[in-house]
């Protein structure tokens, strides 16, 4: 593990070849701009630990949307889950957001200014990226809304003003891979500006269904943009842009990890028939039927921009966006129909509006601004019981549910045979949350001297969340008290037998609680039909609002960022920094939702209690994170090293794990990580970029008590944290004759050995990745390129996720499933340009 005093034996090394290597001297490298402080300034410059990938690199490495960017950035991880919207974003280990809509990610993601509530919203091709910023630790400062991990900023290129530009470029790749992009921006006067682009994305799946021939993890999308620049005056600039995109997939495919037999495994097999067990990168399995994802999302903003004779600044950026998911799954994922079609439909509505006023004097820079968010979002599940339900009851309780059912036909239950689980019986919920959040913000840069710089800044957050949810449930078999029955079945076997009746009311309160045993040795003295309790799949639910449980949260809070900077030199710079983050409360909008233990009793005095309700969550409150952070910055002529050194926090860490019927949605305590993370690049020579980014992280669940396995792991390790991470490249430029330009790229990605998810053991599910990119590309001074390339070249097997496999945990232990990488691919690049 990376211990603390490796920390410092590391900054200290870096420190000494950084000023051995120090040459005072005007850089001949290029510059890079960014505005991780909402100002431009160069990467160097900014004492911020960020990451940038520019135009570049995206091109060259083949970055097609946020997904490719972990590929160059090893402090992030993107994974996707059920779904082509469901994407998880993690930042130093820290992030959430995925498989609920109630929950908005902890990692920050904007697009130009404009802030993506849900990562849903960031995963469709963005044309003419100019880079992309990741910003590692708390952001809450300066970004506000639920940047307690990090950010993602998105920067796409305005329309040129000086002449007619535009490019096309096609891709063809392995599994029919065919994308094509084009754009074309320039003066429409001399004062306005026009910008459009549309790119379509269309691949094959690498997944298939077996049953049906379709291959699930396509691709399959389109998007347009479009631009207007207005400059009115040389002060006044507006921005505006409007775009729709639409995904349209079948995705994604599950494998089996572990098939448990002889159940459940055997029952899905005398079930379903064939099936693809203990091979989770086989990459296809039998399903009853097929997936479907579409997103369309799309929205407008307006960015104006009034530059004041007094070196003043005021920034107004207005966005409203859409979002509308409808989903089907089959999430039994096996070819027996357990479960029906599992459907999803989501609409999300957002109105952003963020003010901001900055202004550059001889010793202070200062900046100001207040955000305003409004948003509503509706998200509606259906999902019913499959034609196969019944007989895997049946089959993995050996008959004990139409045992059961034929025990209640007569008085005072009288259910009618053929009740339960059956076909097309199930749950519809309809759920709503309204999100209104203002913070008001602030950030002071005092130049103290010509080399020190001192940063304050605050930050406060007031987020009001209105959500309701209400169910049908139509399962009769959940909702039976099958203690209460069991107690009834007790209790007249011990009167059968003349026991008195208030001796026989005492054993058979007992023994309704003990489930009788396989061998019946604790027979009659046990409960015959409590060991049914975990094939009651959908139980019954209480809707909210009601008159405990209102429905809403209020949260507030005020972050802050304290920052001294020094230029020790013309080349290097170092600082320290302390920062908070903030995330407010996440709403559990899921048929998982239940009641908190202490509003249980208030439940049953106002009569809302029903057979089965268990205590659980609504919702995950707030998270608060904390950061201390070490950083130095050198530049030279052949390149420059950035390194950081930090201490990261976030109390409340919004955990939310599947455990096989469904979701838990809880705060995890306390989450800490210590790390190191190092950016380097060095030009040996003109021809030749060779670039290496390394994070090292000691995470550790300071204070957990998981809810989902019911154990304390306070002082483990979370998972799906890599202890080490490194990208390193290599780029060779040359040219061929007075016309022709050339270049070969290299990646190679390692992310050490690491349990994959919490509630699955490390043996069972984990993760190394051991993965090479590679391109190579010539271009002509006429606008002509064609490029190869190719990634995941060496095959690399990966899970991105594991799971207790849905329904299939009965009887325990059940099976697991996981989501495999991609293969390997590749493809070339034709792409012509003009100017």
């Amino acid at each position: 593990m990376v211990k603390k005093s490796k920390l410092s034996v590391l900054f200290g090394l870096a420190t000494s070849l950084a000023f051995s290597s120090a040459i005072a001297q005007e850089s001949s490298i290029e510059e890079i701009i960014v505005t991780a402080s909402k100002r431009p300034q160069t990467l160097q410059e900014v004492p911020i630990a960020v990451s940038v990938v520019d135009a570049d690199v995206i091109e060259k490495a083949q970055i097609n949307d946020i997904l490719d960017l972990q590929t160059v950035v090893p402090s992030l991880r993107v994974t996707q889950l059920q779904s082509s919207a469901n994407t998880n974003f993690l930042i130093r280990g820290f992030g959430n957001g995925a498989n609920n809509p109630g929950i908005e990610p902890s990692v920050g993601v904007f697009i130009d200014g404009v802030y993506r509530s849900r990562s849903a919203a960031a995963m469709a091709d963005i044309p003419n990226l100019e880079r992309v910023e990741v910003l590692r630790g708390p952001q809450s400062t300066l970004f506000g809304k639920n940047a307690s991990a990090g950010v993602i900023n998105v920067v796409t290129a305005a329309p040129n003003m000086d002449a007619l530009g535009g490019s096309a470029s096609l891709v063809y790749g392995n599994y029919n891979q065919v994308i094509v992009k084009g754009d074309i921006d320039g003066p429409i006067s001399d004062t306005w500006g026009f910008g459009l682009s549309a790119s379509v994305n269309q691949r094959d799946g690498y997944f298939e269904n077996l049953n049906s021939g379709s291959n699930f993890n396509e691709r399959d999308r389109w998007g347009v943009r479009g631009q207007l620049l207005w400059l009115p005056t040389d002060s006044i600039t507006l921005r505006l842009i409007a775009d729709t995109e639409e995904i349209d997939e079948l995705c994604c495919g599950v494998g089996n990890i572990v098939e448990q037999l002889p159940f459940p495994g055997g029952a899905i097999r005398a079930l379903g028939g064939p099936f693809i067990g203990d091979d989770e990168f086989a990459r296809e399995q039998y399903y009853n039927f097929d997936s479907n994802n579409k997103l369309v999302n799309s929205g407008v903003s307006l960015q104006a921009d009034f530059d004041f004779s007094n070196d003043m600044l005021l920034t107004s950026i207005t966005a409203y966006r859409e979002q509308e998911r409808d989903e089907s799954a089959d999430s039994d994922f096996s070819n027996a129909d357990l479960l029906g079609r599992n459907t999803n439909d989501t609409d999300i509505e957002t109105l952003t509006q963020e003010f901001r006023l900055s202004q550059s004097l001889d010793s202070v820079d200062w900046l100001a601004g207040v955000y305003y968010f409004d948003e509503s979002v509706t998200y509606d599940n259906d999902l019913r019981y499959g034609a196969d339900f019944r007989s895997y009851g049946d089959i993995a309780s050996q008959g004990g549910v139409s045992a059961l059912e034929g025990l209640l036909g007569g008085p005072p239950f009288n259910i009618p045979p053929g009740t339960f689980q059956q076909e097309g019986t199930g749950v519809i919920e309809m759920t709503a949350q309204d999100d209104t959040t203002i913070s008001v913000f602030g950030q002071v840069d005092w130049h103290a001297t010509d080399t020190v710089t001192i940063t304050l800044g605050a930050n406060y957050t007031e987020v009001q969340k209105d959500a309701s949810i209400s169910q049908l449930n139509s399962d009769v078999f959940s909702g039976l008290d099958l203690i209460q029955i069991g107690f009834g079945a007790v209790l007249q076997g011990l009167l059968a037998q003349n026991i008195p009746l208030d001796q026989a009311l005492v054993l058979a309160a007992a023994a309704s609680q003990d489930p009788c045993l396989p061998d019946g040795s604790n027979q009659p003295l046990c409960n015959p039909v409590s060991p049914l309790q975990p094939l009651q799949f959908l139980p019954p639910f209480v809707d909210f609002p009601n008159d405990v449980e209102d429905g809403k949260s209020d949260d507030s809070a005020t972050t802050w960022t304290a920052r001294i900077a020094w230029d020790a030199t013309d080349a290097i710079n170092f600082y320290a920094s302390a920062g908070t983050g903030f995330k407010a409360t996440s709403w559990n909008l899921s048929r998982d939702s239940r009641p908190f233990a202490d509003d249980l009793q208030g439940l049953d005095d106002a009569g809302l209690t029903v057979n089965n309700l268990t205590a659980g969550t609504r919702y995950a409150g707030p998270e608060d994170s904390t950061v201390y952070e070490l950083g130095m910055k050198g530049r030279w002529d052949t390149g420059y090293i950035n390194l950081a050194v930090f201490d990261q926090t976030i109390e409340g860490f919004q955990s939310n794990l599947f455990v096989g019927t469904g979701f838990i949605l809880a705060n995890a305590g306390e989450q800490s990580t210590t790390g190191v993370e190092v950016d380097a690049v060095w030009f040996p020579s003109e021809a030749w970029e060779l670039t290496f980014s390394g994070t090292w992280l000691d995470p550790v669940y300071d204070d957990f008590f998981n809810e989902a396995t019911g154990e304390d792991q306070t002082g483990d390790t979370p998972a799906g944290i890599h202890e080490f991470s490194m990208v390193a490249s290599g780029s060779y430029n040359f040219t061929i004759g007075s016309s022709m330009n050339g270049f070969l790229r290299a990646e190679y990605i390692y992310e050490s050995d690491v349990q994959v998810v919490d509630n699955i053991p490390e043996d069972v599910a984990s993760r190394e990745v051991n993965m090479v990119n590679a391109s190579a590309g010539i271009g002509w001074d006429n606008g002509f390129e064609i490029m190869i390339w190719g990634r995941n070249l060496t095959e690399d097997d990966q899970l991105l996720s594991a799971f207790p496999t849905t329904v299939q945990n009965f009887p325990s232990p059940g099976s697991t499933s996981g989501y495999p990488n991609q293969p390997r691919t590749y493809g070339i690049t034709l792409r012509a340009s003009f100017d």
